[in-house]
């Protein structure tokens, strides 16, 4: 049997729910940043964590956050700790509170703090972990993540989840990737690896953003990316009866969260997502549905088939996908634009310029 299989870890959505959450100006998911302290030092980290900032959300904004965000039809709250959730002391307390008010949860960890009694307590509260895996080779593990033993600890916080449990039911594993020059030919067997064993590969595009800015060696073409993704496909197809179109930004899985979802920052703004690293309103000032509301930039976002412009508005697939919005801002400064990450578009523009070349 064939399935048609795009899910990720509970973000993929009906498009009858995606529109009855755009019809009512709600939300489906929130993502939530703890604190931007960090254990690691991630060559390719999107918010260059490491130490907190000032003025940090507390734990108790943090609850009435999830309770604004509940209020708005969010079912799935989405823990990036900004830096490394596992730190945060509060952990166990707002996964407690999100659980009372009846939302799913995924936490998004290195998994090196990880212990058997933490992982006990994921698993028991069916809490989805993402665990960040980016090579099953030592050295490059720990070149990309900044930090030496990175490899050993990542794999032991691993085996401390499956230990207790995971993945059964609610409670989702998964390993999240970026796909670099490092890594790009270990793809297919870390992606066979997460298969083989129930676990939700993550895999995606890194954003020229943070830290990545200072580490250019982290780059690979678009007919790299495009290659990579066609051979995580057929792999999918033969051998996992999975079915997907290879499109970026993230493998397996086309993005649709700017229709119902935002970012909250550790201290309390909200962002369209981690790539669109802008500022649209701050919590302690206006609500969550006052400034999803009044945002224009939101509403660009909630409305970007009509919005996008370039290649993207006319791309055969753009009543499906609209690119990688946070790779476009940081590419060319508008979140609007074509997404320059995208084999597709440049296939596009290269067929475009045969055709004047040759004069029809």
């Amino acid at each position: 049997m064939t399935l048609n299989y795009e899910a990720i870890h509970g973000l993929d959505f009906t498009d009858e729910e995606i529109a009855a959450s755009l019809r009512r100006g709600g939300l489906l998911t929130l993502e939530l940043e703890f604190s931007k302290r960090c254990n690691l030092r991630c060559v390719y980290c999107y918010a260059s964590a490491g130490e907190a900032l000032e003025n940090e959300l507390t734990l108790d904004e943090m609850k009435g956050i999830v309770l604004q965000a509940k209020a708005l039809g969010a079912r799935r709250i989405i823990l990036l700790g900004g830096g490394e959730p596992l730190i945060f002391d509060g952990l166990r307390d707002i996964v407690e509170f999100i659980r009372s008010a009846k939302l799913e949860q995924s936490v998004f960890t290195n998994g090196m703090l990880m212990t058997q009694d933490l992982a006990r307590f994921l698993f028991e509260r069916g809490v989805t972990v993402v665990v960040k895996r980016n090579s099953d080779i030592p050295a490059v593990q720990d070149y990309l993540a900044g930090v030496k033993n990175s490899h050993a600890k990542i794999q032991a916080g691993l085996n401390l989840l499956m230990e207790a449990g995971y993945p059964s039911g609610s409670a989702q594993l998964g390993i999240q990737t970026v796909i670099c020059a490092q890594n790009i030919k270990e793809i297919p067997d870390l992606w066979i690896w997460a298969r083989e064993r129930g676990i939700i590969p993550y895999f995606e595009i890194i954003t020229n953003q943070g830290r990545a800015k200072e580490f250019g060696d982290l780059a690979v073409s678009n007919d790299e990316l495009n290659k990579v993704f066609d051979r995580l496909q057929a792999i999918d197809e033969k051998r996992f009866a999975h079915q997907w179109s290879p499109r970026p930004t993230i493998a397996s899985f086309t993005c649709k969260r700017h229709l119902y979802s935002c970012l909250v920052n550790s201290q309390g703004h909200i962002q369209p997502c981690t790539g669109i690293d802008m500022s649209v309103g701050d919590l302690r000032k206006d609500s969550l549905a006052d400034i999803l509301r009044k945002s224009p930039v939101i509403q660009n976002l909630r409305n970007i088939y009509s919005t996008i412009e370039g290649e993207c508005r006319s791309c055969e697939f753009a009543s499906d996908c609209y690119g990688c919005r946070g790779n476009a801002y940081q590419q060319t400064g508008n979140y609007l634009a074509s997404d320059p990450a995208c084999w597709i578009r440049k296939q596009s523009l290269q067929a475009k310029a045969k055709k004047v070349a040759s004069g029809r």
